[in-house]
């Protein structure tokens, strides 16, 4: 829908009642009457959906009044026109599950969501599309984002506030201005929204800079700012541009997400709530940012480009949030609950949930199978090509490639190089193990052997980035392999798709050939006689993915910080569970149940703005 299209059609005209939080001279107003936002984000998509009514709960309990949730659009869409809202994509029932809890709900549809989620929440089959160009008035990009509006915004429309539903406001983008000043695409969003039904308080949230704010914001709609500290500064920057609106955090940094290979990073109880404090002085409603952080279960996790190189973002989203990973109360939630309580009363008379049961640790037998390579190759039928394809030629998101050639190799020693490699591939020479190659251009010196050799590379897609002008990267062999100067052809490529497959094709992998060598398959049974919440090591791995009763927990790595993954109840049953790992490294000699996380020694976090 264009501007022009829209016309003088105003929030709340589509239902015929006006939009429950309104807004006049800087004070923000529920149904005519002076309101604060105190809201929390929490993702259903990160929540087993047996445990989203308890998380709810202790976010009132925190003293909150509002959830808010980005909707992914790749968790919805895996493959184009394969839409899906059920089970654990049910956003409906959480906004409704929210409702019943008492809360509000602000529902932010993207299309990008950054969220250090996979892609930013675009999809990899869009993403790989030649020639698309996301985040801007690019027609191709603005068709597809109709046909997935088309399917989401009237589910969101239906249950706003003026319909008798939770939901009292919705985003216009994300964070628009730190990627891109292409005004006419952010208010093409905005027309998208309305005219698909949303009569609710459109608004824009952007770092609290000029340069951000000037990207991102629109007039006629309430600019709000995201940060971690200094909220007199960001509030006087809001108030000198936006005369008449209220101020609004839509995103408080109480805490941050963590990378493979750095530390854990975290904000202490106090220095939060003196934080908070100072967004409440200044009368402002807020959202914190992560109030329950959750997991990147499977393959979910996204990453970073420091400009030099990727920074995957790990398996736990816990982000040192009040409510941690497995639903335990914090001490962050006690101190931000006193504060909160200092602007609602009603808050010190909300129960305050006990923490979530958890089962004794105990140390589980390891049962080798198949190894790495041959179950692997057993996994799927290959595709064969002259030249070795990319996961978007492949058609695949996520996951593994095994990329398998047979060069003739000269007697000397040879350097075998990947040019635009996206992310990491371990080199094998008839089937040993010669090096890992980490990065845009990297190379392995290779023993000469004066015969045809079988080279194989498992490339692994550590997440696509989530941030800034790489989003939408593609992933792994982008450029070629090279044998010294010369290029290596006649390609066979078996894809491995790990989060999609099935219970089926993990046995027949793990069972494709008798145990050997330092990785592969393995197996470890679990008696349970109550299921509860465990966090699982494994002490002495390298690195891999962990399944449990078939679902992909995610991904393991000895680089840290993170040292446990978390297991929830819901995915145990009573009696036996099989837990599944595929070790792509080198095997430990145990798995370990534990009854607290182990997230990796800490760094307190700072907050930059580029």
């Amino acid at each position: 829908m264009t501007v022009s299209e829209r016309g003088a059609v105003g929030h709340g005209s589509l239902a015929g009642e006006p939009p429950a939080l309104t807004f006049t001279d800087g004070v923000l107003l529920r149904e005519g009457r002076p309101h604060r936002v105190l809201a929390g984000s929490l993702h259903y998509f990160r929540v087993h959906p047996d445990q989203w009514a308890d998380r709810l709960r202790r976010l009132s309990a925190l003293g909150l009044n509002t959830v808010d949730t980005y909707v992914p659009w790749n968790f919805h869409e895996r493959g184009r026109g394969d839409v899906d809202f059920a089970g654990p994509r049910d956003l409906e029932r959480f906004v409704r599950l929210a409702q019943e809890e008492g809360l509000d709900a602000i529902v932010r549809p993207g299309p990008y969501i950054c969220a250090e989620w996979d892609n930013g929440g675009l999809p990899a089959w869009l993403t790989d599309t030649p020639g698309m160009r996301l985040r801007t008035s690019h027609p191709p990009f603005l068709e597809a984002v109709g046909r997935w509006f088309d399917e989401l915004i009237p589910r969101i429309a239906a249950l706003q506030a003026g319909r008798g539903g939770p939901v009292v406001a919705v985003q216009i983008e994300n964070e628009y201005g730190s990627y891109g000043d292409d005004h006419s695409y952010v208010r093409w969003v905005r027309d998208a929204l309305a005219g698909r039904g949303i009569t609710e308080l459109l608004y824009t949230a952007d770092g609290p800079t000029t340069l951000m704010q000037d990207g991102g914001s629109l007039a006629g709609e309430l600019a709000a700012a995201t940060f971690g500290s200094r909220p007199a500064q960001a509030a006087a920057l809001l108030r000198a541009r936006r005369r008449g609106e209220p101020f609004f955090c839509a995103e408080f940094w109480n805490g941050w997400f963590d990378h493979w290979g750095e530390h854990h990073h975290v904000r202490s109880a106090d220095n939060a709530a003196d934080a908070l404090d100072g967004i409440l002085a200044e009368g402002g409603s807020v959202s914190l940012y992560m109030a329950h952080g959750g997991t990147n279960f499977g393959l979910w996790a996204g990453a970073n480009h420091d400009g030099e190189r990727l920074q995957p973002t790990v398996t736990s989203y816990d982000s040192d949030a009040p409510v941690a990973e497995h639903g335990g109360l914090t001490p962050k939630f006690f101190a931000l609950r006193e504060r909160l309580a200092a602007v609602d009363p009603t808050v010190a008379d909300r129960p305050v949930p006990a923490d979530p049961p958890l089962l004794e640790p105990r140390t589980l037998e390891l049962t080798r199978r198949a190894p790495l390579l041959e179950g692997l190759r057993a996994a799927a039928d290959p595709v064969r090509a002259p030249v070795p394809l990319s996961f978007g030629e492949l058609g695949q998101a996520a996951g593994l490639v095994l990329y398998t050639a047979e060069p003739l190799l000269p007697p000397e020693h040879v350097t075998v190089s990947v040019r635009q490699l996206h992310d990491r591939a371990q080199v094998f020479v008839d089937g040993d193990p010669v090096g890992v190659l980490d990065g845009d251009s990297a190379s392995v010196t290779v023993r000469g052997a004066g015969r045809r050799v079988r080279l194989e590379l498992l490339v692994e897609n550590q997440g696509r980035i989530n941030y800034g002008p790489l989003l939408g990267q593609g992933k792994g062999i982008l450029g070629g392999v090279l044998v010294d100067r010369r290029q290596v052809h006649n390609w066979s490529m078996h894809r491995l798709p790990l989060d999609e497959w099935a219970p089926g094709d993990i046995a027949r992998a793990a069972s494709a050939a008798a145990p050997h060598g330092r990785a592969g398959f393995a197996e470890a049974r679990l008696e349970v006689a109550e299921p509860a919440d465990a966090f699982v090591a494994l002490p002495g791995f390298g690195k891999g993915f962990l399944w449990i009763n078939g679902t992909l927990l995610g991904r393991y790595w000895e680089t840290g910080p993170q040292r446990t993954l978390y297991l929830p109840r819901p995915l145990l049953r009573a009696g036996e569970n099989t837990l599944t790992v595929l070790e792509t490294e080198r095997f430990g000699e145990r798995i370990v149940l534990c009854d607290r996380p182990e997230l990796g020694p800490p760094e307190e976090y700072v907050e930059t703005f580029d």
